[in-house]
C-alpha cells in the first residue's frame, strides 16, 4: 500500500469512529482525500468517499439494531424516502449550483448549536411520540428533505438527522444516532449508485477505506452504546461546531 493510500485509510478509520457516534465523518475523509489527491476529479473523490462511508454506516446501523430497539413501522418508509430524496438531490446537483445552500449552511448550523446549548436536557431522555402516524409523517418529510440535502450537498447529514429526530420525534441522542445511521445508509447508497453508474468511484481506495471505516464504526458504536446519550450529545455539539467552522471559514475568507 502506498503512503497516500495509507493516509486516507487511516483517516477513514477515525471518520468511522466519529460518524458511528454522531455523524460528520465526512469532515475527516473528504478533506483527507482532496488534500492527498488534489489533481483528481472532485466527483471521483466524492464517489470514493461514498464507497467508504456506505460500508461504515451499514455496519454501524447493524450494530445499533442488535442493541437498540428500533421502531421499523416508521423507519422503513422514512428510509425509502431518504433514498429517493438523495437520488433527487444528486439529480438536482446536475442542474443547479449549490452555492446558495453553501452560504446558508453556517447560519443553519449555528441555529442548531444555539438551540441545543440553550436546552441542556435536550436528547438526554428517550420519550418517543406515541402517535405512530404522526411520527411516520414527520420522518417521511425529514427523510426526503435531508436525503435531498445529502445528494445535493452533504456536509453534516448525519448530524441533521440526529437533531431533527431528537427535536421532532422525542428520541434521546443515542437512539437518534441509531436511527440516523439507517437513514444515512440509504442516502449514501443512493449517491454511490448514481456516481458509480457514471464511473466516478476509485474502487481500490474506496474499498481499502471501507475496511478501515468499518473497523472505526465498530469502535464508535461500542463507545456510544456503552456511554449513552450523554456522550453522544457532547460529541454532537463538537461536530456541529466543527461543521460551522469548516463551512463558514471559506465564506469569511472570501469577504
Amino acid at each position: 500500500m502506498s503512503l497516500d493510500l495509507g493516509m486516507v485509510t487511516a483517516a477513514a478509520f477515525f471518520a468511522g469512529v466519529v460518524d458511528a457516534i454522531v455523524g460528520g465523518g465526512g469532515l475527516i475523509t473528504v478533506p483527507a482525500l482532496f488534500t492527498t489527491y488534489p489533481n483528481m476529479s472532485p466527483a471521483l473523490l466524492l464517489g470514493t468517499n461514498k464507497c467508504s462511508s456506505v460500508f461504515g454506516t451499514s455496519v454501524a446501523a447493524l450494530n445499533y439494531a442488535r442493541r437498540v430497539t428500533l421502531d421499523w413501522r416508521w423507519l422503513w418508509p422514512a428510509t425509502v424516502a431518504a433514498f429517493a430524496g438523495a437520488l433527487l438531490g444528486a439529480w438536482t446537483l446536475t442542474h443547479m449550483d449549490p452555492r446558495l445552500l453553501r452560504q446558508l449552511l453556517p447560519g443553519i448550523l449555528c441555529a442548531v448549536l444555539v438551540y441545543t446549548l440553550c436546552n441542556p436536557r435536550l436528547g438526554l431522555t428517550h420519550a418517543p411520540r406515541q402517535n405512530v402516524r404522526h411520527t411516520l409523517l414527520i420522518t417521511l418529510v425529514v427523510g426526503l428533505l435531508i436525503g435531498w440535502y445529502d445528494g445535493f450537498f452533504g456536509p453534516g447529514t448525519g448530524s441533521f438527522f440526529i437533531f431533527l429526530l431528537v427535536r421532532l420525534v422525542g428520541l434521546d441522542f443515542l437512539h437518534a444516532s441509531a436511527y440516523a445511521k439507517v437513514l444515512n445508509v440509504a442516502t449514501n447508497l443512493a449517491a454511490l449508485l448514481l456516481l458509480a453508474s457514471v464511473g466516478q468511484v476509485w474502487w481500490l481506495a474506496g474499498l481499502l477505506m471501507a475496511a478501515a471505516n468499518v473497523a472505526g464504526s465498530l469502535c464508535g458504536t461500542h463507545l456510544a452504546i456503552r456511554h449513552g446519550a450523554g456522550l453522544v450529545r457532547k460529541l454532537f455539539i463538537l461536530v456541529v461546531l466543527a461543521l460551522i467552522l469548516k463551512t463558514g471559514w471559506p465564506l469569511m475568507a472570501g469577504l
